[in-house]
């Protein structure tokens, strides 16, 4: 198949006596000035060029990049692969295998269904913390892991053989962006087409869309990449390109060093904050400069991997030298090295600021940290981007602990607070400690109170992947039992490395038994606590926490804290590097200042303090040097995808469709395409449409879609119990997402969820969870009971939000879940990027409020019919800006305003006349 070539830019790269053939950027005039990341973008087009979806003018477009304009061309991306991890990806597997299906009732052929795009899944997410400080861990883990997830595992086994192009790293091999980054990135893809009848060799910068939103993480190496919702993602395998706007570009140099005692972690939570006061939401951010080239890759993979909680789409290096190093060191081979060092500099893709004739490129917006000036940090109690200074930790503890604990008041009247230094200012809550006994499941005795930490865990991504960091946290480890130093009994300890390198590398460095000897055995290779299977805390732990209500936390080096997420008993969470980890499972308490008070006494009495065993950064690189080498990752992922004999011993379905098992409480086959005719129906204005539940600021996907552990009696639990599940074999929401009657009944049912319909309720406090109104009747019950009643009636729904509406994972049950409760449309003051495109693509208009407006400006309080008008303009093609929104309260007052329509793209409202993009996809194979 060949494609236009308007620029002439199809030729021919010799690398080490191969030929590929590649698309030259040269040959379009501008794109030498383009920062690294639309050179990407640039080339993508031109390769991907078919003169109807893609054409010349889209190539001069990009070309013609105005840094300072605001986006408003829209292009078409094509990854050049799919990455999923098994939480998201189960869902895109299940709707796959539904859509051969439907294809078939179509009169299509079923095969027709498969990747066009390579397609891999990682199976990380489904790994909980039941058994934690002890040696059995893992092995206990991985048993239950398998026992729970039997029938998933069985049908992502099925799916591996049934499609072509589709592997699965099976469970207890590593964390999907760490594996992503250590092996299955390519840098500089190749695949052999066909052009005019000959086959060739192409070679392409590797791009990805993934299905969680720390895809990210491998920007780090050179890869654009992002996370998409399922949806997106299982649209890109079947050849449907990314619809986007070409981004602003900000441009983030980096100079000097890290000092002493300050890790990978303390800056990135540093860029964290700066970039999300600056506002990168939407843009690409791209990191320049001399300092680059000091920053190691595995850091600049942490950077990476936390792009979504500044919300840029992506944060990218551009490829160097030490890129390849770190190629080379992960077991690449060196025709590919070479592949990748002659593409980049071929493309002008290579960053080498000393070169002759270097020009830094243009970006739309700048920023620069100076690394010499970061300091030790942590992020909490509740969002990523909320960084405290360590030596202000205590304090901003003690400020934060009324929130969570209504108990604690503060007794420092606000003229003697005033008189205390702000660097010396008491913590609030400090005067009032109320401890209560506790004796656990162990028979140890001990006191429990606000600030107790109860779970502190070297898990995730974003630090796993880090030798520097694991390292460091290893080290201070061992420092720490050479000085008689313990954990605090209270504190549910555990280690989940990002793959099984990390294991090995602790092992040939001996540092596994100090790490073993403070509680944080291995636990599994896994998310884990990150994602909220940090498995339950001792019975009485719990029982003590809940009964008196006490505010522990959670001290974790993953990337999300967001509330509820980590575990149901722990309400403030706390964001940290893996030493830090370990820190504060020796204080036990986050109500704690390292500077000034001691984690203990050593064999002499004398006291130590965390500058004691806190390890030298020479000491920290001569560990690293001495215990990490090719072979170890040669060794490790010699054999991948082929798992331990639990994997190789399931009972594999076979066959071209799946045969769904009607008793499986697990893997359904959802309604999407039920009924569904070959064209779609015209789409409709909305009318007497009801507020399933009013929101307020920074509304997460945590927080409406399902995840964590399910409630027996939620309705979800209830639905379980019905079809004979025990409640010990509930499993988590994250493990259900192939069944969407668990998945619809878990939406919007949060435990912190705040639906301020029901703000008046408890003394004006308020409820937490999955609750609303009933307006058909006036009853207060479950959001999911309250949609079926309003479904049975033919009332549509909508709901109301505040701020960064959406922010967090790339949950496609988020939208799924939406969709299927009965949501048309969601209005917001402002959406966070993959939840708007995802509620598209289930069906659902995303609405804005008028600028400087929303529901409480405008008067709205939940209680109106809402009618929505001009979404039929979509029908003759045309795509409105602002839709008449009539909210009519039941006084009879109106309140009228335009909403400002979120489908951004043609792509999109396509997306949208076909009630979501499946079944567009779907409709346009059977064409």
């Amino acid at each position: 198949m060949s494609t236009p070539d308007s620029f002439g830019a199809r030729g021919t790269l010799e690398v080490a006596g191969a030929s590929y053939e590649i698309y030259r950027l040269s040959a379009v005039e501008g794109t030498a000035r383009l920062p690294f990341s639309l050179k990407v973008l640039a080339e993508n087009l031109l390769r991907t060029e078919d003169g109807a979806n893609i054409t010349a003018d889209h190539i001069r477009a990009i070309a013609a990049w105005d840094p300072d304009a605001q986006p408003d061309t829209e292009i078409q991306f094509t990854p050049a692969r799919v990455i999923m991890q098994d939480f998201t990806g189960v869902p895109c597997v299940v709707d796959l295998a539904t859509m051969r299906e439907a294809v078939a009732e179509l009169g299509g052929d079923p095969k027709r269904i498969n990747p066009l795009a390579p397609a891999e899944m990682v199976i990380d997410h489904s790994v909980q913390i039941d058994v934690a400080g002890r040696r059995d861990a893992f092995e206990r883990n991985v048993e239950l892991e398998y026992e729970r997830n039997h029938e998933r595992y069985q049908f992502l086994r099925w799916g591996q053989t049934a499609f072509d192009d589709f592997k699965v790293v099976p469970p207890g091999t590593g964390i999907v962006h760490q594996v992503n980054i250590e092996y299955l990135a390519r840098v500089v893809m190749t695949r052999e087409v066909d052009v005019d009848g000959e086959r060739v060799l192409r070679a392409y910068p590797d791009t990805c869309v993934g299905t969680d939103s720390h895809t990210t993480m491998v920007n780090g190496l050179g890869v654009l990449g992002w996370g998409v919702g399922g949806i997106e993602a299982e649209a890109a395998m079947l050849g449907q390109p990314v619809s986007m706007l070409i981004p602003r570009v900000v441009g983030f140099k980096l100079s000097g060093t890290i000092p002493a005692g300050v890790t990978a972690t303390d800056v990135v939570l540093t860029i964290t904050e700066m970039l999300r006061q600056h506002g990168v939401v939407g843009k690409f951010v791209e990191f320049y400069g001399a300092g680059v080239a000091a920053v190691p890759l595995a850091n600049r993979a942490t950077i990476g991997n936390m792009s979504p909680e500044f919300g840029s789409t992506a944060a990218i290096f551009p490829i160097d030298s030490v890129t390849v190093d770190y190629l080379r060191l992960t077991g690449r081979s060196e025709e590919q090295l070479a592949l990748v060092e002659a593409y980049a500099k071929e493309q002008g893709m290579w960053l080498d600021p000393s070169a002759e004739g270097y020009a830094e490129p243009q970006f739309s917006e700048y920023l620069e940290l100076d690394l010499s000036t970061v300091v030790p940090s942590i992020a909490g109690p509740k969002r990523p981007q909320d960084r405290i200074e360590l030596s202000h930790a205590k304090t901003q503890f003690g400020r934060d602990l009324p929130t969570y604990a209504p108990d604690v008041v503060n007794v420092i009247d606000q003229a003697e607070l005033e008189s205390f230094p702000a660097s010396d200012s008491p913590a609030i809550g400090e005067r009032v400690r109320r401890t209560v006994s506790v004796t656990d499941s162990e028979g140890r005795q001990y006191e429990l109170f606000h600030g107790a930490v109860a779970i502190a865990s070297i898990t995730s991504c974003t630090n796993t992947s880090n030798p520097s960091v694991m390292l460091a946290a290893a080290l201070l480890a061992k420092n720490a039992v050479e000085k008689g130093l313990v954990a605090k009994p209270w504190v549910k300890t555990s280690m989940a490395p990002g793959s099984q390198v990390v294991t090995n590398y602790y092992e040939k460095a001996g540092l596994w038994p100090y790490l073993e000897k403070l509680g944080f055995h291995l636990v599994g290779y896994g998310c884990a606590t990150c994602i909220g299977n940090s498995g339950p805390l001792d019975p009485a732990v719990s029982e003590v926490v809940n009964h008196e209500d006490l505010a522990v936390v959670s001290v974790l080096s993953g990337n999300r804290n967001f509330e509820g997420r980590i575990n149901p008993d722990v309400k403030m969470n706390y964001l940290a590097s893996p030493p830090l980890v370990i820190a504060y499972a020796l204080a036990g308490t986050m109500d704690f200042d390292f500077e000034h008070e001691p984690l203990g006494r050593d064999e002499a009495g004398q006291p130590v303090f965390l500058r004691d065993i806190w390890p030298a950064p020479e000491e920290v690189q001569a560990t690293i040097d001495a215990s990490i080498d090719r072979q170890m990752f040669t060794e490790d992922y010699a054999d991948v995808f082929t798992g331990d004999e639990r994997w190789r011993g399931l009972d594999t379905p076979a066959g071209d469709t799946f045969a769904w098992d009607q008793q499986s409480t697990y893997v359904r086959k959802p309604p999407y395409f039920e009924g569904m005719p070959a064209q779609p129906e015209p789409v409709t204005d909305i009318t007497g449409a009801r507020v399933l539940a009013k929101l307020g600021d920074s509304v997460t996907t945590d927080h409406i879609s399902p995840a964590g552990s399910i409630k027996v009696d939620s309705p979800a639990g209830r639905y379980l119990a019905e079809h004979g599940v025990d409640r010990k074999d509930f499993n988590s929401y994250g493990s259900r997402r192939g069944n969407h009657e668990v998945m619809i009944r878990g939406t919007f049912a949060n435990i912190r969820l705040r639906n301020q319909l029901l703000a008046d309720r408890f003394d004006g406090k308020g409820v937490e969870g999955g609750f609303t109104v009933n307006f058909l009747t006036g009853e207060d019950t479950t959001i999911y009971d309250a949609s079926v009643a309003y479904a049975e009636a033919g009332v549509p729904l909508v709901v109301l939000g505040g701020k960064e509406y959406g922010s967090g994972s790339s949950r496609d049950w988020a939208a799924k879940g939406t969709r299927l409760l009965g949501v048309r449309a969601v209005i917001t003051e402002s959406f966070e990027r993959i939840h708007r495109s995802n509620l598209i693509g289930m069906g659902v208009v995303p609405l804005q409020f008028p600028a400087g407006e929303s529901a409480s400006s405008l008067g709205l309080d939940g209680t109106e019919t809402f009618d929505i008008a001009g979404i039929t303009q979509l029908n003759e093609g045309v795509t409105p800006r602002t839709l008449a929104v009539t909210a009519t309260k039941p006084s009879g007052e109106v309140i009228s305003f335009d909403a400002v329509v979120r489908i951004d793209t043609p792509g999109e409202a396509d997306y949208y006349r076909n009630g979501g993009i499946l079944q567009y996809v779907l409709r346009s194979l059977v064409a």
